[in-house]
């Protein structure tokens, strides 16, 4: 899994704010084909909702064994265009994209380009949410591609010159996400690491839950998502987690937010348990309510 600075994406050539949904695939920057869906506002569906679909974008990344059309992402998905139009896509590897999953590490790719896209559609606000594997590449991506400057959208990315072409997110929400890479201090990431690093585990991924891994490690190993959450600002961030996470505890949210230095909100969840699948419709709300404010 080969850690790669971020390019020159290529937009989609739909016009301007479609009215409809959209399904479409989009070119990330190694030239791996992720499957995108667009959806529009819903009119009229409570404060700070746009009802004509422009300005804000929210951009969800799924978690691991996920995919665009996964009930779980369906669900956040109609919650949120209740208050701004919605790109949701399948990470490489994973539903109708190609690829194989890096596991976090070349999804930001994956990220960009529908970020860029959601731009190509004519919003000049994208909020990117995440969730789990999802959550710590919203960090990342975050960190990675900031707002363009005087000197126009060239920046230096994990020590490269890339241009970014609109890539980057105005605020983030990361749910569920880890802290520090090769977590196995619980049984639930025991198990996912015994299923990314093993081929019998990765045969498990492809035909037990559809995601295709890579078998190759890390080279170099990505920035981490405690590292991430600190280049973050002055874009606002967002961290969810629940306090009955089977997969992370407590201390990996505390640890981000610390990161941000202050600059970040931190909801620690009541009840909840890990990701898109846990997070209930009010929940949801909360956090569409949060995009659409800051």
């Amino acid at each position: 899994m080969t850690s790669v600075s971020e390019g020159r994406f290529r937009s989609s050539s739909v016009p301007l704010i479609t009215r409809g949904p959209l399904r479409t695939t989009l070119p990330a920057g190694d030239g791996v084909p992720i499957e995108a869906v667009y959806e529009p506002c819903t009119a009229g569906a409570g404060p700070g909702a746009e009802a004509d679909g422009a300005g804000t974008a929210i951009v969800v990344a799924h978690g691991f064994t996920g995919s665009a059309d996964r009930p779980a992402v369906r669900r956040a998905a109609q919650v949120f265009s209740q208050r701004a139009a919605v790109v949701t896509f399948s990470f490489r590897g994973h539903g109708r994209s190609g690829g194989r999953s890096t596991v976090g590490d070349r999804e930001v790719l994956d990220l960009a380009a529908a970020v860029a896209w959601a731009r190509s559609l004519g919003h000049t606000r994208i909020v990117t949410a995440g969730f789990s594997m999802g959550g710590s590449v919203v960090l990342r991506h975050g960190a990675l591609y900031t707002a363009p400057g005087a000197e126009g959208e060239v920046q230096e990315v994990e020590g490269r010159t890339e241009v970014h072409s609109g890539a980057h997110a105005d605020a983030v929400v990361s749910v569920s996400a880890p802290a520090r890479w090769y977590y196995r201090g619980t049984a639930p990431m025991r198990r996912l690491h015994w299923m990314v690093t093993r081929p019998t585990g990765r045969l498990v991924g492809r035909y037990g839950f559809q995601t295709r891994i890579d078998r190759d490690g890390w080279d170099p190993v990505p920035l981490s998502p405690v590292e991430a959450a600190g280049l973050i600002a002055p874009a606002p961030l967002l961290i969810v987690h629940g306090d009955r996470d089977p997969y992370f505890p407590l201390d990996h949210p505390r640890m981000l937010a610390d990161a941000a230095g202050g600059a970040a909100d931190l909801w620690l969840e009541p009840g909840m348990g890990h990701a898109e699948n846990a997070a209930d419709e009010t929940l949801l709300t909360r956090i569409a309510d949060w995009a659409m404010t800051r």
